[in-house]
């Protein structure tokens, strides 16, 4: 192996690993936005989940993703396709592209939290690792996808692992319907508050440096300084999103919204994913701050249409995966352009409507094919084996119900009580317990 090939797998495994770090952030992140009763759950469904990806994307997804084919890949079911002399090793490929697969199925988990059953994150996790989110990443990214041909630019995933991802939990939040509570008889929106505000602001934190291992990486070499350059656009557009989103909710709320400000910064996160490689910084700031802008109202939109997203995972990952994909039609500067080799230059330098069209597309063939196949694979499991909990179980809480036991031993105070009929025992919602 030649030195230049050392150095830029040793890179890639450096992004691989941040961005496996970001599974920390997303325990983090859900367990605080959502109640003490449901902390195991949550974290241990991202242990199964992670595991369950690791597998199927060994096995098929993969192959699906990075085989030839134009619609597919057809070729390199457990990872044997022919090594290119100058590629990075298919180990190295393999563990970037699944730390990747795994962030996606991370946000699609956000559309089942504190209702659904955990069966369902073993099962759905297999289908979306080898059925649904390869496909699009074999459109996008494949050599010889259909979407790639036409010059589709989405450089470290806001299609292809954020849209997908806001779209499955968009999915699945509407099929397993509201948490008990969240909507009153006059179906009004009812605040269910997440137990642990410190927890989500390390969760995002984790997260956002995580994303250094996750756009950067996506240069997938080092020579000629692209991912530092991505790195510095990822950056200023995360800070931008979250002092947006900090000052639309102290104007519009009189306070400073924590939960709001660490959206925005998710938010521009996601949009930049596309464009980061593509864009001036000035143009990153901008995307930044119209994100942090779109996450904000597309949550409020999506809760007045009694859609119950407990980690707003519709809002951060699908609606600014929107709007940083359209970005690249908008922004791409013609030199940044011929660097990558993708696509062609944005509407603002002159570059016409065609570019920003290819983006469009690419948006609403995800959206449909994605929404499509994740009704249908969970409406099967619907049938088959349920994808919610029991009403007495979600008041007890999954820990419990689950698990056998709560993930806290015990809080300092007892919120909304519920009796459970089959045990002598009193069981707080804070996740105490007295018998």
């Amino acid at each position: 192996m030649r030195l230049d090939q050392a150095l830029d797998s040793m890179w890639m495994m450096l992004a691989a690993v941040l961005v496996m770090l970001m599974q920390v952030g997303f325990v983090l992140l859900e367990v605080g936005s959502t109640r003490a009763k449901n902390a195991g759950h949550i974290a241990v469904k991202q242990v199964i989940g992670f595991s369950v990806a690791a597998l199927a994307f060994w096995v098929a997804g993969y192959a699906v993703a990075f085989g030839e084919g134009k619609w597919i890949g057809t070729t390199g079911w457990f990872l044997h396709l022919p090594q290119d002399s100058g590629a990075l090793p298919i180990s190295v490929s393999y563990l970037f592209q699944f730390a990747f697969l795994a962030v996606s199925l991370a946000i699609a988990w956000g559309g089942f939290a504190e209702r659904g059953k955990l069966g369902i994150y073993i099962v759905f996790g297999a289908i979306y690792s080898i059925f649904i989110y390869p496909v699009v990443g074999h459109w996008v990214w494949g050599e010889h996808g259909w979407l790639h041909l036409l010059g589709k630019q989405d450089f470290a995933g806001s299609t292809v692992v954020h849209l997908q991802g806001g779209v499955a939990a968009l999915v699945a939040t509407m099929m397993l319907k509201p948490r008990l509570g969240k909507f009153d008889k006059r179906g009004m929106s009812v605040e269910i508050p997440g137990h642990n505000q410190v927890y989500t602001v390390l969760g995002v934190f984790v997260i956002w440096f995580g994303w250094f291992g996750f756009n950067p990486g996506s240069a997938t070499h080092v020579q000629d300084g692209l991912f530092a350059y991505a790195a510095l656009t990822t950056n200023l557009a995360a800070a931008a999103g979250a002092l947006t989103m900090y000052f639309i909710s102290r104007i519009t709320t009189g306070k400073a919204d924590i939960s709001a400000t660490l959206n925005g910064a998710l938010s521009a996160l996601v949009a930049i994913t596309a464009p980061c490689a593509f864009v001036r910084p000035w143009a990153a700031v901008v995307i930044g701050a119209v994100a942090g802008t779109v996450g904000y109202y597309s949550g409020k939109w999506f809760e007045r249409k009694g859609i119950d997203d407990p980690v707003s995972a519709a809002s951060v990952h699908g609606a600014a995966g929107v709007w940083g994909t359209l970005s690249c039609g908008i922004f791409a500067a013609p030199d940044l352009v011929k660097n990558v080799g993708i696509g062609r230059a944005g509407l603002f330098y002159g570059g016409g409507w065609e570019q920003l069209a290819v983006q469009a597309l690419g948006i609403v063939v995800t959206m449909a094919f994605v929404a499509a196949a994740s009704f249908a694979a969970l409406w099967v499991l619907e049938k088959v084996i349920g994808l919610r909990v029991s009403e007495h179980e979600e008041r007890n809480g999954l820990d419990l119900s689950e698990h056998g036991r709560y993930g806290y031993i015990s809080l300092p105070f007892p919120v909304n009580r519920v009796e459970a009929p089959d045990r002598r025992e009193t069981v707080w919602e804070s996740g105490q317990k007295v018998l």
